[in-house]
C-alpha cells in the first residue's frame, strides 16, 4: 500500500465492524451459523426439485435458480468476512475488492431480473392457463433463466470495468463490511461521473423495469383473480403468489436499502446492518418463506425424509 497520492492502493480496511461493541468471537460464531443456515436452506430446496418429481414445474426450476443465487450472494461475502475475524484483520487486497465486486454486482443484478421472470410465471399460470405448458415450455424456461444471469453479469462487467480504472490516492478505509460499487466510489479521488452515470443507467434497467413488471403482472394477477367466483378458487390463486410476492418484497427492499442510500448516508451501525441483511438475512429466510408457506415443499422434504428413515 502507498503512502503518498500517485500511487495505487493495494489494500483495503472494512470498517463496517470497527463501531460495533461485540467480540470477534461471538460475531464470527454469529456469521459462521447464518452462513451454514444459508447453504443447508437452500441446497435443500435445490436437492428437493432436483429429485421430486411434483416439484419439477416452472415454478420450482426458477425457485432453484434463486436457491442457487442466494448460495452465490453468500459466499462471495460471507467466507471473506469469517477468515478476518479469524485473522482479526478486516483488510482484503485490491484485485480481490475488485473481484467480490465483480461476483457481488452479477449475482445480484440477476436476482430483479429472476423474480420479473417469476412474476412472469404466475401470470401464465393464473391468467392464462390454456396457453401456460407452451408460454412456459421447458425450452422458454432455460432460456428465460439464461438471461437472467447473462443479465446480470453484463451490469456487472460494466461496473467492474468502470471501477477497476478508480484512483484512490493512498485513502484505504472502506465504509462497509464487503466490496461494492458505492462504498468504493466514496473513498476515490479520481472522477466518478462516468461510474455514477453507469450506475444511474443500469438501475434504470437492472432495478426499475423489473419492478415495474412484476408490478404490471400482478396488476393482471389480481384482475384475474378477483373474477374467479369461487372463494376456494381465489384463495389457491393467491396462495401461489403469496411466497413470490413476499420474497420479492424482502430481496428488493433490501436491495433498495443496500443501493439507495439517504444523499447524507447512513450511519456506519445503520450501514453495517442494511448490509448484513442484504447478504445474510434475505438469502437465509427465502427458503424458509417458501417450505413454510408451501405444501408441496413440504410433502417433497416429508417424503425426502421417509426414504431416508425406511
Amino acid at each position: 500500500m502507498a503512502a503518498d497520492n500517485d500511487t495505487q492502493v493495494r489494500e483495503f480496511i472494512f470498517l463496517g465492524f470497527s463501531g460495533l461493541p461485540s467480540h470477534p468471537a461471538f460475531l464470527f460464531v454469529a456469521f459462521l451459523a447464518a452462513y451454514l443456515a444459508i447453504l443447508m436452506g437452500n441446497l435443500m430446496i435445490l436437492v428437493l426439485v432436483l429429485v421430486d418429481s411434483c416439484l419439477h414445474s416452472p415454478m420450482y426450476f426458477f425457485l432453484s435458480h434463486l436457491s442457487c443465487l442466494d448460495i452465490c450472494v453468500s459466499t462471495v461475502v460471507v467466507p471473506k468476512i469469517l477468515v478476518n475475524f479469524l485473522r482479526r484483520q478486516n483488510t482484503i487486497s485490491y484485485e480481490e475488492c475488485l473481484v467480490q465486486t465483480f461476483f457481488l454486482i452479477g449475482f445480484s443484478g440477476c436476482e430483479p431480473a429472476l423474480m420479473a421472470v417469476m412474476a412472469y410465471d404466475r401470470y401464465a399460470a393464473i391468467c392464462r392457463p390454456l396457453h401456460y405448458s407452451l408460454l412456459m415450455s421447458k425450452r422458454v424456461c432455460i432460456q428465460l433463466a439464461s438471461a437472467t444471469w447473462v443479465w446480470g453479469f453484463l451490469d456487472s462487467v460494466v461496473h467492474a470495468a468502470l471501477a477497476s480504472q478508480l484512483s484512490f490516492c493512498g485513502v484505504n478505509q472502506i465504509p462497509h463490511i464487503f466490496c461494492d460499487v458505492p462504498p468504493l466510489l466514496q473513498i476515490a479521488c479520481s472522477d466518478t461521473r462516468a461510474n455514477e452515470l453507469a450506475n444511474h443507467i443500469t438501475s434504470l434497467f437492472v432495478g426499475l423495469c423489473p419492478i415495474l413488471f412484476i408490478i404490471l403482472s400482478y396488476i393482471c394477477i389480481l384482475d384475474s383473480v378477483l373474477r374467479i367466483r369461487s372463494k376456494g378458487g381465489r384463495r389457491k390463486a393467491f396462495s401461489t403468489c403469496a411466497s413470490h410476492l413476499i420474497v420479492v418484497i424482502l430481496c428488493l427492499g433490501n436491495a433498495f436499502l443496500n443501493y439507495n442510500k439517504p444523499s447524507a448516508g447512513y450511519s456506519l451501525e445503520i450501514d453495517t446492518l442494511v448490509s448484513a441483511m442484504f447478504c445474510i438475512i434475505t438469502p437465509m429466510l427465502n427458503p424458509l418463506i417458501y417450505s413454510l408457506r408451501n405444501k408441496e415443499v413440504k410433502g417433497a422434504f416429508r417424503k425426502v425424509l421417509s426414504k431416508r428413515t425406511d
